[in-house]
Parts: C-alpha cells; sequence; structure tokens
C-alpha cells in the first residue's frame, strides 16, 4: 500500500500508514494526535486479478510518537534501536480479504481471509540533502502473515526491500510531502499457494491445478503526496504492480501481468496532546 493496519484492503493499510510518509526535519510536534476521516480507493481484488473494487470506508488518524512504540508516517511499530542512520523495528502490514464467489477465476475455491502482516524491519538512511528536504531510505522489511478468522493461520513468509524518497515541499509547494518507493517482493512457496496455488479438487478446463513456489513475486513502484493541515489531513497514493518474471506469473489465477491502485483520503485531526517531542516525519 499501503501500515496501520486496517483489515478491510491492503490499499486501507497503504494509506493508513504510507500515505503519511513525510520528509522533513526534527520538529517539536504532540506527543499524540487522533482523528477520523474518509478515504476512496480503487484496486484490484489482488496482485494479478482482473477484477477490481471501488470503495468509500472510514479511516482513522493515529499518531504516537513514544520512545519505544510509535504509530506514525511509517506504521505501527515498536523499536529495537533507533539512530542517527539505522533503526530496527518490529511493524504490522495487512491484506486483502476475497470473497471467491465475487470473483470469477476463483469461484469454487476458498475465500481468502484477512491476513496481518507482522516482523521486523531494518531502516537504513542512505542520503539526506544539507537543508534536510530530502532523503533516500533502504528499508527491508521480513514479515510472517497470518489469517484474522475464526482459527487464525500462518500463511506465509514476505520479503519486501526497497528504497524511498521522501521530498518535503516539491517544487516550492510548502507543506507538501511527496514519497516515491520502489522494490521487489520476494514470498515464499506456503504465502504464494496462499493466494496463486490451485488444488486438484478446485481444477476446471480453464484453471488447471497449479502448484505455486517461491522466489521473486513481483515489483511495485508507489507515489504519495500528503499535506498536513491545522486541523485537517489529506493525502493520496499511486501504485503500479508488475508481475513480469515473477514466479506466479504463469498461475490461472493470474490474469494480468500489471495492476494499477490509487485513493485518496481526508482526515480531520479533532485532538491532540499538549506535549511535545522532538519528532523528524
Amino acid at each position: 500500500m499501503p501500515k496501520l493496519t486496517m483489515p478491510c484492503s491492503r490499499a486501507a493499510v497503504f494509506l493508513a500508514g504510507l500515505l503519511t510518509l513525510s520528509a522533513g526535519h526534527a520538529e517539536m510536534r504532540p506527543l499524540w494526535e487522533v482523528g477520523a476521516g474518509l478515504v476512496g480507493l480503487s484496486l484490484p481484488n489482488y496482485r494479478g486479478s482482473d477484477e477490481r473494487q471501488a470503495l468509500v470506508l472510514p479511516m482513522p488518524y493515529l499518531i504516537y510518537r513514544g520512545e519505544v512504540l510509535r504509530a506514525d508516517g511509517d506504521g505501527l511499530r515498536g523499536l529495537l534501536f533507533d539512530s542517527e542512520r539505522l533503526e530496527i523495528n518490529v511493524s504490522l502490514n495487512g491484506s486483502i480479504p476475497v470473497n471467491s464467489d465475487d470473483d470469477p477465476v476463483r469461484q469454487g475455491m476458498d475465500d481468502l481471509d484477512p491476513a496481518v502482516e507482522l516482523g521486523p524491519t531494518v531502516n537504513f538512511r542512505l542520503w539526506q540533502s544539507a537543508d534536510r528536504r530530502m532523503r533516500l531510505d533502504a528499508r527491508a522489511p521480513l514479515r510472517t502473515a497470518i489469517t484474522v478468522a475464526s482459527r487464525p493461520e500462518q500463511i506465509g513468509w514476505l520479503f519486501s526491500p526497497n528504497l524511498l524518497l521522501e521530498i518535503r515541499d516539491p517544487a516550492g509547494q510548502a507543506g507538501w510531502n511527496l514519497g516515491v518507493q520502489a522494490g521487489p517482493y520476494f514470498n515464499d512457496r506456503e504465502y504464494n499457494t496462499y493466494f496463486y496455488g490451485v488444488r486438484p479438487a478446485e481444477a476446471r478446463v480453464d484453471r488447471p491445478a497449479y502448484a505455486a513456489s517461491g522466489g521473486y513475486s513481483g515489483s511495485q513502484l508507489m507515489f504519495t503526496l500528503t499535506k498536513r493541515f491545522p486541523r485537517w489531513w489529506v493525502g493520496g497514493f499511486l501504485r503500479v504492480d508488475s508481475l513480469a518474471g515473477a514466479v506466479i506469473e504463469d498461475s490461472p489465477l493470474v490474469k494480468r501481468s500489471d495492476a494499477v491502485s490509487a485513493g485518496i483520503a481526508l482526515n480531520w485531526v479533532f485532538k491532540e496532546s499538549k506535549k511535545r517531542v522532538e519528532s523528524e516525519e
């Protein structure tokens, strides 16, 4: 995505976390902020699906800038180590639920349950401009995925290293924050089987049995643009996914090798703490 997890969709996760990414400098900011708003989304059912959803959803706005626990532009996470250039944390992400009856290529198959993705992330600052308005980070999240259902199930591992360029006041537009993120996905066999495998009992003429394998599972390029007003926050994202060359590209459940997701959100920030802490975001 979209990191501060909302189980309704992966894009909502991106909006709640990645959309609040902003390059900046150390300032005194509220310890916590609370708000609420709406998000409009257009996204595929899953990467490789030719079915799309258009949704309008409620969206919480939660910021907490604690020394160990933080909920901010980098998602909901617990800091394990933090220095000027290196941060190690435990963070959350999420994935989309899919009703197979509503997706022709998956009809007759099990539904895809929503899942949380939890694991450590290493963030390393590669470069920062002298005026601190631009920075480039290398990030390496490794997460395990667990379904959120009556019987939670571990469904595999994901590794998605990426580069993130953040620009404050792009093109001289004061207060705006632009993020550009790109990188590959590497999923294990179990994870790809959950989303792209077809058991022999589920096979049909136009959907042969398929045993998924692990490895390179595509790439993404995402742009985010946000601005914080005194009592409002607005953000949008555009993400392009590619499955070209991925180990699951030949799955009968993959109908497109590329996909575009987009969203826009507006939040009213109705409460913030009087206590201020130094924060760079």
